[in-house]
């Protein structure tokens, strides 16, 4: 018997302990989205939060981004990582802890994490080989693309181990297992989720419809971007989504992209996994 939408959604939202964004995190969102905002201003606020200055230090220090001299200062790492970027690390830190937790519901939220930054690093090789305009949203986006997942795995759990056992007994995507037992999809309620934390639209639509890229109308090339990472995430198993099998690719997002297969593959070639995961822990 599957569970109606809009039954869900009040359950999730009733649940008080659902995570929210520190008050640090949601004014570095708002103060980005000013024009008046300079990159001191963000320097600032960052670097009275010694967790999230850590963060962002250890992020722009990394072979992540494989700079040649070390960055020792919040406002050099701002200059070479850009608002978006440090907004997306501020965030991350946010959930992260949810990530690293254990459960007894058969998935493996390490392997989970490792998946979601996995996912971001394609995401953003990507999305310099289409020359997306703000590529650090696509890195973003990706990073936080099964928020949804974290949800129902933290605040669900004898749920969300009935759509794992039915993803792994029929060999299902996880969303068709969501759909079957829930009615809705992790992508869905992290939607939910990221509008509670009221964080744009450009941001909200490529981890909703990461499994559906075609109804995208705001970041239809993001949210391509994002669709495609997370297969290519699952095709050379980087981490573990929980998918039975590799989820098909929307040919309106390949065509979107307009990407060869000889870029693809040129950009998995720059992926190494142990330089993923090491560059967010």
């Amino acid at each position: 018997m599957t569970m109606r939408p809009e039954i869900l959604r009040a359950k999730i939202e009733r649940i008080t302990t659902l995570p929210t964004l520190p008050q640090v995190v949601t004014k570095i969102a708002a103060m980005v989205e000013s024009p008046d905002t300079s990159v001191a201003d963000v320097g600032r606020i960052i670097s009275k939060d010694q967790v999230l200055s850590a963060r962002v230090l250890k992020l722009v220090n990394s072979a992540f981004y494989g700079f040649s001299r070390p960055v020792t200062t919040i406002t050099h790492a701002m200059v070479l990582l850009g608002f978006n970027v440090v907004k997306g690390i501020a965030m991350s830190a946010s959930v992260f802890e949810l990530f690293q937790q254990g459960g007894g519901d058969g998935m493996d939220r390490k392997h989970l994490w490792d998946h979601s930054i996995g996912t971001a690093r394609i995401a953003g090789v990507l999305a310099k080989k289409v020359k997306l305009h703000e590529p650090e949203e696509a890195v973003v986006a990706s990073l936080m693309h099964d928020l949804g997942k974290i949800v129902l795995c933290a605040y669900m759990p004898e749920e969300f181990a009935a759509i794992i056992e039915l993803a792994k007994r029929r060999k299902l995507l996880m969303v068709d297992a969501e759909v079957q037992i829930l009615n809705t999809t992790h992508a869905e309620i992290g939607r939910w989720l990221l509008e509670r934390w009221k964080l744009p639209v450009k941001l909200v639509e490529p981890i909703a419809l990461h499994h559906a890229p075609h109804l995208s109308r705001e970041a239809p090339l993001t949210t391509a971007i994002v669709h495609l990472a997370d297969i290519l995430c699952i095709a050379v198993g980087i981490g573990d989504s929980g998918d039975e099998k590799i989820p098909p690719l929307s040919h309106a997002a390949w065509n979107l992209l307009g990407l060869t297969m000889g870029q693809v593959e040129e950009a998995l070639r720059e992926i190494d996994e142990q330089e993923i995961v090491g560059a967010f822990v």
